[in-house]
């Protein structure tokens, strides 16, 4: 996993790096100056022109660094300094001197050439440290780079685009849009959250040498994590010769109504494809026929009593939950005034752990406390209306401050917590946060959020650690949905292709 920091975070990994080991900070911005000239070059037409913009801070010294290397590979450059000269820091004024020793000479903004496809603009403007609007010829600065990128240039950001709030992913206006934006070092916040994640374009961390050491007294609860690859394969373990569908648990899915069986059969399909050994689905007797027909794997338990889920459907329900190794609560139930009583009774007395989705989560919404009355582990998995119902605030709120806001519901509550959307959140009971990366718009489409709880169950049911099972099943869900849209498409793509999807990451981690 990659640790994502916030601006200050990354000042004192930076000062760490150079007091405890030996990292100077010019040292650093060589490294990072160098790697930004490496992108900028791999992005670049045949005959390019690179224009390479740079602020009076460290970030246009980084900038100025790339383009003395740049010029040292025979690029075709012209560099301007925007902002008074006598206010650069030291680090950009040792760089501008040793671009100028070669006989090099930055030109005024309007003096750059225009742009056109093939050639690429270095924006080396702003960088971490940003805390108002650009003004002036700032301002100027990124309307020109956007009026070159809109005439077909290729945009390369260092570190974040100029504009943009690097621990909220909030822009400014105006706010450079990258092609790509080359992280130095450690991920930033706003690299990763929307809006920011759009305007930063490809995002490509680089090696600048500063030592992961530097930044072990930063990590814990406050410092997010991104889930890689690796860290979703790795926390799946190869099967056994000697297992036995006993051996990868049973799934009891509580799901489904009239007109919504497919919701449970998404879940339970998932579940299957997931790994889980057994997989039972709860249902009003009246749509159980329905939701089997999916699968011939799917095993039912028919609910008598009829309408909203309430209290009568607990004894039925205990006895169904005996045994199991995971519950997953909530997709297409029918919910009524005593659905949340009938959840809370669930979460109190079965051994198991419960996962709440959809209409369950709403129930709860009105209190909370029955979760914190769990007699395992619960875990949430609320899309931002749904995350609105449950804190009181508004969904406009809940997407300003994802991550705050998850961290702080997950500890007060004792939950863990999958807030869903571009660049899922997973937080745990103790506010570890996991940052999702995979994931497509194509997913935006009924039944997706079924699919994962299935996933969700299944990973449960198998033993895996909470929170690992969690973002790990984040992580498959979201990539199961690429590899599906390599196949219908974004816009064609539905849930059930999430299914096949999931084979194809099976196959794929050889599992």
């Amino acid at each position: 996993m990659q640790w994502v920091l916030t601006a200050a975070q990354m000042r004192e990994a930076e000062q760490a790096a150079e007091s405890q080991h030996g990292m100077p900070s010019a040292l650093l911005m060589e490294n990072a100056g160098r790697a930004l000239a490496e992108v900028a070059r791999s992005v670049a037409g045949p005959q390019a022109r690179f224009n390479v913009v740079c602020g009076p801070g460290n970030n246009g010294g980084d900038g100025l660094v790339a383009a003395r290397f740049l010029l040292e590979g025979g690029a075709r450059l012209s560099v301007a300094v925007v902002g008074e000269r006598g206010k650069l820091t030291a680090e950009a004024q040792r760089n501008l001197k040793a671009l100028e020793s070669a006989a090099f000479t930055a030109q005024s903004l309007e003096a750059l050439p225009e742009l056109g496809p093939g050639d690429v603009v270095v924006d080396a403007l702003f960088g971490t440290g940003l805390s108002r609007a650009p003004a002036g010829p700032f301002a100027e600065a990124i309307q020109r780079i956007e009026r070159w990128r809109g005439a077909g240039a290729r945009v390369v950001a260092a570190d974040v685009p100029s504009g943009l709030q690097s621990d909220t992913g909030e822009p400014f206006s105006p706010c450079v849009e990258a092609d790509v934006t080359v992280a130095f070092g450690l991920f930033k916040r706003g690299q990763l959250l929307e809006p920011g994640a759009s305007l930063c374009g490809e995002v490509r961390r680089v090696d600048i040498g500063l030592s992961l050491a530097a930044a072990r007294s930063l990590t814990g609860p406050g410092v997010p994590r991104l889930v890689e690859e690796a860290d979703a394969r790795g926390a799946l373990p190869a099967r056994r010769a000697d297992s036995h569908k006993g051996t990868y648990g049973h799934v009891l899915g509580v799901a489904g109504s009239r007109g919504k069986s497919g919701a449970a059969a998404l879940l339970a399909r998932a579940a299957l494809r997931s790994g889980a050994g057994l997989v039972s689905v709860a249902t009003r007797a009246e749509v159980l026929e329905g939701v089997m027909a999916h699968a011939p794997e799917i095993m039912g338990i028919p609910l008598e009593a009829s309408g909203p889920l309430g209290l009568a459907d607990l004894e039925p329900l205990l006895a169904a939950a005996e045994g199991k190794d995971a519950l997953v609560i909530g997709p297409g139930i029918p919910r009524g005034p005593e659905t949340g009583q009938l959840i809370g009774e669930l979460l109190a007395r079965v051994d198991a752990d419960v996962v709440l989705d959809a209409d369950a989560l709403n129930a709860v919404a009105s209190d909370l406390s029955v979760l914190r009355r769990a007699k395992r582990q619960v875990v949430l998995t609320p899309h931002p209306g749904e995350m609105a119902r449950l804190t009181g605030l508004s969904t406009k709120d809940v997407q300003a401050r994802r991550m705050e806001v998850a961290r702080d519901f997950a500890m007060e509550h004792g939950v863990t917590l999958v807030l869903k959307g571009t660049r899922t959140l997973t937080v745990s009971a103790d506010g570890d946060l996991f940052i999702n990366p995979t994931g497509n718009p194509g997913m935006a489409t009924g039944g997706t959020g079924d699919v994962l709880s299935g996933i969700c169950g299944a990973f449960l049911a198998q033993g895996f650690p909470v929170p690992d099972a969690i973002w790990a099943a984040v992580y498959t869900h979201g990539l199961a949905g690429d590899l599906a849209a390599r196949r219908s498409g974004k816009v064609g793509l539905i849930a059930g292709d999430l299914l096949q999807g999931l084979c194809d990451v099976w196959t794929r981690w050889e599992r």
